[in-house]
C-alpha cells in the first residue's frame, strides 16, 4: 500500500486552527481521563503537552488517591477525583462523574496510565457514545474489541494510538504479525473501529477509515522512553479541542512529537532526555 511521507511540506495545506483573541474557553476545553495509583504521572504528562499545544482549559479526571498531588503539580488544570477501587484503578461508581465531565468537554483524551478491565471498557463506551472528538490510548484500548460496533457508529471522530502490543490486542492477533506488516494492521484497525489509527514505532504509520495512509520516519531514538506516548496523546487531544479535524490533529501531533524529540536530541543527546521535557519544545515548533 502506498504511503504519503509525513513532513512539514505536506502539512502546508492542513493548517491548524488559529488562536483568536478570545478567552480560554475559545481555545478548546480538553478532558483528560488518565492515571492510576500505580501510574499516577500519565495524566500530568498529557496535561503539560496539551497546555503547551494551545489548549485553553484542561480538566484532569484521575483516581482520588492521585488527585491531591496532581492539583499541586498541574496548577493550571482543574482536577476531578474519581472513585477508586482496591487495586488503584477507577471504581465503577465513578461512571456518573465521568459522564458529567464528558459533557463539559470539547474533546476527550482517555486511557493513559489507566488499568485495563470492565470499568475501563465502560469509560471507553461513555466516551465513544458521547459524539465528542476523542483520543483513546493505553488502558482503554484493550476494551475496544467488545464495543467495536459502538466505535464504528460513533458520531464523534476517534483517534487510536496503539503500540504494537496494543494493536495486536485490538485485532486479536500476535504482536509478531502486527510488526511484520504494521501498515496492514493499522488499516485493519481503522476499518474495524472506524477511527484514525496511529501504529506507533520507530517508524510510525497512520491510517484513516477512508483508506488514507501516511508514514513518519522522523523523530529520535530517545523518544522510546516511558511517558513519550502520553506526551503525544496530550498534543493530539489539545489539537482536537482547538477544533482541528481528526486527521489534521493526528498528523500534526505525530510530527510535533517527533520534532520535539529531534530538538531534545540536539540539545541533550540522542537518548537520555525525559518525556516530561517534550512538552516544552512544542510552542516554538508550533510557531515555525
Amino acid at each position: 500500500m502506498s504511503e504519503i511521507e509525513l513532513n512539514r511540506a505536506m502539512l502546508k495545506d492542513r493548517a491548524l486552527p488559529a488562536h483568536s483573541d478570545g478567552g480560554k474557553d475559545d481555545h478548546g476545553r480538553l478532558l483528560i481521563i488518565a492515571g492510576s495509583r500505580e501510574v499516577p504521572g500519565s495524566a500530568l504528562l498529557c496535561a503539560r503537552a496539551a497546555f503547551r499545544s494551545g489548549a485553553g482549559k484542561v480538566r484532569i479526571a484521575t483516581v482520588e488517591s492521585v488527585a491531591p498531588a496532581m492539583a499541586l503539580h498541574m496548577v493550571e488544570a482543574l482536577i476531578v477525583p474519581l472513585a477508586e477501587d482496591k487495586d488503584g484503578g477507577c471504581a465503577r461508581s465513578c461512571l456518573d462523574k465521568v459522564r458529567e465531565e464528558v459533557e463539559r468537554a470539547d474533546a476527550i483524551l482517555a486511557g493513559p496510565g489507566m488499568r485495563e478491565g470492565k470499568v475501563a471498557t465502560e469509560i471507553a463506551t461513555i466516551v465513544v457514545q458521547s459524539a465528542k472528538p476523542a483520543v483513546l490510548d493505553a488502558g482503554l484500548l484493550h476494551g475496544l474489541p467488545s464495543i467495536a460496533e459502538e466505535c464504528r457508529n460513533s458520531k464523534g471522530p476517534l483517534l487510536l494510538l496503539p503500540h504494537s502490543g496494543e494493536l495486536a490486542a485490538l485485532l486479536d492477533t500476535s504482536e509478531d504479525e502486527v510488526e511484520s506488516d504494521p501498515v496492514a494492521a493499522a488499516h485493519k484497525a481503522a476499518e474495524r473501529f472506524g477511527g484514525f489509527v496511529l501504529a506507533k514505532g520507530a517508524v510510525s504509520h497512520i491510517a484513516s477509515p477512508q483508506g488514507d495512509s501516511f508514514v513518519y520516519r522522523g523523530g529520535a531514538p530517545g523518544l522510546g522512553v516511558a511517558g513519550s506516548g502520553d506526551a503525544l496523546a496530550g498534543v493530539a487531544g489539545a489539537l482536537l479541542a482547538r477544533g482541528a479535524d481528526p486527521l489534521t490533529a493526528l498528523l500534526w501531533a505525530v510530527l510535533l512529537h517527533g520534532e520535539a524529540g529531534e530538538m531534545l536530541s540536539a540539545k541533550i543527546g540522542p537518548v537520555g532526555f525525559l518525556a516530561r521535557e517534550l512538552a516544552d519544545e512544542i510552542p516554538a515548533l508550533l510557531a515555525r
